[in-house]
């Protein structure tokens, strides 16, 4: 995997000369060699010569636009084949579409982010998948002092694929601060699928709070599982009902469809995506998300009991350490410590040890601790991490553990 602090060689072709001049400066400024070219006909000549690492080009050109000169560099033999990413004034979802479905690697819109240009560079260069964590509480959100280290919102993830894939894990209090992050870094017009593991309060409640939600331009498919024969749509719209709430989903501006998931395998754009059922009141739905030989899996909100507990189930226990097998990231409900679970037995969330278990037995490369109650503080996050960590020493695991902060990164 490269990083940015790894050195390219970019060629750029635009026939804009302050945008070449741009991009050409923060590559630069970030230690990379850069060409540039204005006439994207003499361009595969000096690409062929030259062999860059990555080509940065325009879609709209005189003569030989963007999508004709991919076509080019794809008959072309090169020792390693360039990267080829297109920048545009372009933000239609049908060019973008058609555009990836060509081939290329990656499409970004202008204006040119100067801030995030080389991280987004390096995430479609390395085909990354990218979580974001904006909430990591359950149950409800947790201001205050003891809370500022990981944060206070409760659940919701975003998981990026080489900027080509764009979602959203359930839409807690969370989804508000990404709303924040969208609007002030000027992402629009954004086109996202919106998983919603169930519609339990701390699951739902920020939607009617995001922006892009009220946007004309965005587009949104929410997925999630009926309840007692109420539709994803009907459950969602239900909290927006004028008696609990000023505004309902009539004032959304952008598009906005539905579908309805049971435990099953789908594809998403060449994305393969399962589903399971969970243990927890009601139906929940965990996910795993598999890109080429990548893999994310979300988990919440699920009970383990404990091996010495009535309701325990292999079978189920068993089910679960198969879907979510060899993954590189298992963002999981890890509500209690131990302690705290014996109190709680029957509430729908998992104890520490028992996380642990499972995420050694499936092979884990990076267990994330999830959803935490709302009367832990900071040091009690702490104190989970560092139970979990022994435990899976003990159990002679190479799983890796951590819980993520609020607005913490994950590459993939």
């Amino acid at each position: 995997m490269k990083t940015p602090n790894e050195k390219l060689h970019f060629f750029i072709i635009d026939d804009d000369a302050v945008s070449l001049m741009l991009l050409k400066g923060l590559l630069e400024a970030a230690g990379h060699k850069v060409t540039t070219n204005k006439c994207s006909t003499d361009a595969l000549t000096q690409i062929k010569e030259l062999e860059p690492d990555c080509i940065l080009c325009d879609l709209l050109m005189p003569d030989v636009d963007g999508l004709d000169l991919f076509q080019q560099i794809k008959k072309t033999t090169f020792k390693k084949r360039p990267k080829f990413i297109i920048i545009t004034g372009k933000a239609f979802e049908y060019d973008k579409r058609t555009a990836l479905e060509t081939g290329i690697d990656g499409y970004l819109t202008k204006p040119i982010h100067a801030e995030t240009l080389v991280d987004d560079l390096f995430e479609i260069i390395n085909n990354n998948m990218t979580l974001q964590f904006w909430g990591t509480r359950g149950t409800l959100p947790v201001p205050g002092k003891k809370t500022l280290r990981y944060g206070g919102n409760t659940n919701c993830i975003t998981l990026s694929i080489a900027k080509k894939h764009f979602f959203i894990f359930d839409a807690g209090t969370g989804i508000k601060e990404l709303s924040n992050h969208i609007i002030k870094n000027h992402l629009l017009p954004l086109h996202a699928k919106i998983f919603i593991s169930h519609p339990h309060y701390d699951h739902i409640n920020g939607l009617p709070f995001f922006v892009p939600m009220y946007i004309a331009g965005n587009e949104f498919e929410i997925l999630g599982t009926s309840h007692n024969n109420i539709s994803m749509e009907k459950l969602i719209s239900g909290q927006m009902d004028s008696v609990y709430f000023p505004i309902t989903m009539k004032e959304f501006g952008a598009k906005l469809t539905f579908r309805e998931l049971k435990e099953e395998h789908f594809e998403v754009e060449g994305l393969q995506i399962q589903t399971i059922l969970l243990n927890h009141p009601g139906r929940c739905l965990g996910a795993r998300v598999q890109h080429q030989n990548k893999s994310f899996c979300y988990i919440t909100d699920n009970e383990l009991y404990l091996e010495d507990s009535p309701h325990y189930n292999q079978h189920e226990v068993d089910r679960l350490i198969e879907f979510v097998k060899d993954t590189d990231v298992l963002v999981i409900d890890t509500t209690y410590t131990d302690e705290d679970y014996a109190k709680k037995v029957g509430w729908g969330h998992s104890c520490t040890s028992r996380v642990a278990d499972v995420a050694a037995k499936a092979n884990v490369k990076l267990l994330c601790l999830y959803h935490h109650d709302p009367d832990e503080y900071d040091k009690d996050i702490d104190k989970k991490v560092a139970q979990a960590r022994q435990l899976l020493k003990a159990l002679g695991s190479k799983t890796r553990c951590i819980a993520p902060k609020e607005r913490s990164k994950i590459f993939i």
